[in-house]
């Protein structure tokens, strides 16, 4: 099942993919059903299985370019990414491995969905693209075992940690460089781990421009997911809705010669086998006048 965050004009809603391509809008259920994944996600396991069920009952169709995707969960408690969990990405900045998973947090505040626009602030001109897969967690989870890390997963995602270089090495910590507004793109839906069973194997690219610029199997990763997961749970306890976002491949732009940054005009594509295809346009932040 493919769970998106939606809004039709009346508000938040969820939708969810049709197998052609369409969205069924659970508000057609009335009142009392969840108007977003969060909430979905926080009545348990089996509320994921008894609303597509639900949904079934619901013949109207909407079409995806007649809607706006809102990040799959808009609302997290806790957005933590993982940085240097690729070896090519650690070699082509000719950083040391680390030993243990570095993380930073995203605010939600900073996120946008499917087909909106990355802002490129008026401060930088060195706006980077990083692909990224989002596993988003299902349950309350504290002490997780790796063999039980998969048991805590509701579903994938795509994220493009879209990064500013020159304010993220202000400092030792890269957190400033990270939570631009409206830089951190997620979506376009949450694909259930049902449906995914195999998710080490599969493929990320990132295209800029239509150029593949990123290409990794997510089972290269130096931490893998249980290893995130028991790292994370150990710290504090997750919640539903939570999002580990688990480091991007080399390619990124700040690497290349000479150095390629997203500017306006420019669409940058995540797409991740059997997960999805996060697409968004670049557009300059635009300048304040007045007070």
């Amino acid at each position: 099942m493919k769970i998106a965050s939606i809004d039709t004009g009346s508000g938040p809603s969820i939708g969810i993919r049709d197998h052609d391509g369409s969205l069924i809008d659970l508000r057609h259920l009335g009142t009392g059903v969840p108007a977003t994944l969060r909430q979905l996600l926080e009545l348990g396991p089996d509320a994921l299985a008894d609303i597509e069920k639900q949904s079934r009952t619901i013949s109207d169709r909407l079409d995806p370019a007649t809607i706006r995707f809102l990040p799959p969960v808009p609302e997290s408690h806790a957005v933590w990414c993982t940085a240097l969990n690729y070896r090519t990405h650690v070699e082509e900045g000719s950083w040391e491995q680390p030993s243990w998973p570095p993380w930073f947090l995203r605010t939600a505040a900073t996120l946008c969905g499917h087909e909106e626009p990355i802002v490129q602030p008026l401060v930088s001109d060195k706006l980077d693209y990083e692909g990224e897969l989002a596993v988003v967690i299902g349950t309350r989870a504290r002490h997780v075992p790796e063999s039980g890390a998969y048991d805590v997963i509701a579903g994938y995602s795509c994220f493009n940690d879209a990064s500013v270089r020159d304010w993220q090495r202000h400092t030792a910590q890269i957190t400033s460089g990270k939570n631009f507004a409206q830089t951190g793109a997620f979506g376009p839906w949450m694909t259930t781990k049902d449906e995914v069973p195999a998710i080490e194997a599969a493929r990320l690219t990132t295209r800029l421009n239509g150029k593949t610029m990123q290409q990794a199997q997510i089972g290269e990763m130096i931490f893998g997911i249980p290893q995130l997961i028991n790292y994370l749970s150990t710290m504090c306890e997750l919640r539903p809705g939570d999002v580990v976002v688990t480091g991007t491949p080399g390619g990124v732009g700040a690497r290349q010669t000479p150095p390629l940054f997203m500017e306006s005009g420019d669409v940058v594509e995540v797409e991740i086998e059997n997960v999805g295809l996060l697409r968004n346009p670049i557009i300059r932040e635009a300048k304040v006048t007045g007070p």
